[in-house]
């Protein structure tokens, strides 16, 4: 943003005078009384008859090192930009040494990158190196939505537990990283025939993953989830990675599997998003993501799945 000219001659007036007033300070503040000329060594602050205050400037060195501040200030202040929008003889600015400090960074990196960008993703997710540096790309990254652990949250996939909407392919999880997703499950409670019809297909779906579940509505709620469910989910519920349509039989809820969030997923529908990250990560990163997140999807410790 650029300083107007009018708030530059203002806060360049401002520091100056500051200076000035500094200046002023120390001098007064310096004064001794000349003896020699019938100055008194008091000042003419008197308390209780004769209890005086006395004139004791601070000594010399120490006068001379506010002095010395003061140059080093001014000094400081022709050099760098300081004074309003006066950029300085120096040349410097906040987005010159970013930018310095960003070229040297990659410079550093790059070499390192194109190394582990040359291995394949079985041997990038063995590789120590390229894991420490993929784990903290996941960290600043990703973590925010599904978890330090990877574990997920409701609505956030876990990404451990080898249950994948798109699949799990370096492909799949190149194209979800670089491009995002659109998760669209629209409401179908006027397709289903309302409240009653949403319960019976809820009753259905219980069903293929084996829940507790009230087998008469069920049984109705098959011929609607073949009406209405069957495009996405498949005849058997076992989801269709193309479209990003959910396993039904596998135990594993994005959102849950209480009633009332079953209850939602049907009646009201689901939107989720997975933001693209093609302009924050590199190419080289988002493959080290992906042979991370490969590895995540192996790990035993999430074979249980999301709740």
């Amino acid at each position: 943003m650029t300083m107007s000219s009018g708030w530059h001659w203002y806060v360049a007036a401002i520091t100056l005078i500051n200076i000035i007033a500094c200046i002023w300070l120390i001098l007064w503040s310096s004064r001794q009384g000349d003896a020699a000329k019938g100055d008194s060594d008091t000042l003419d602050h008197t308390w209780d008859e004769n209890l005086c205050e006395r004139n004791n400037p601070l000594p010399r060195w120490w006068l001379y090192l506010f002095v010395g501040t003061i140059i080093w200030g001014l000094g400081y202040l022709v050099y760098y930009p300081g004074l309003g929008a006066y950029p300085g003889v120096g040349g410097w600015s906040q987005k010159g040494q970013y930018q310095a400090e960003r070229a040297r960074i990659d410079a550093v990196y790059q070499e390192k990158f194109a190394t582990l960008a040359a291995l394949d993703y079985e041997a990038l997710s063995q590789n120590a190196d390229g894991m420490d540096i993929a784990g903290r790309l996941y960290g600043a990254n990703c973590a925010t939505c599904h978890g330090s652990d990877a574990r997920g949250a409701v609505g956030f996939p876990n990404l451990t537990d080898n249950d994948w909407l798109y699949g799990d392919s370096p492909q799949v999880l190149t194209h979800s990283i670089t491009q995002g997703r659109q998760g669209l499950m629209p409401g179908w409670a006027a397709a289903l025939g309302g409240e009653e019809g949403v319960r019976q297909t809820m009753e259905y779906v219980k069903s293929l993953s084996g829940m507790n579940h009230d087998a008469t509505m069920a049984s109705d709620g098959q011929a609607r989830y073949n009406t209405v469910c069957v495009a996405c989910h498949g005849a058997t519920g076992t989801g269709m990675q193309a479209l990003g349509a959910p396993n039904l039989t596998d135990g594993i809820w994005l959102y849950g599997n209480s009633d009332e969030a079953l209850y939602e997923s049907i009646a009201v529908g689901r939107n989720g998003v997975m933001p693209a990250h093609q302009t924050l990560l590199s190419e080289e990163e988002i493959k080290l993501l992906v042979a991370y997140v490969m590895s995540l999807g192996s790990s035993e410790a999430g074979a249980t799945g999301a709740p």
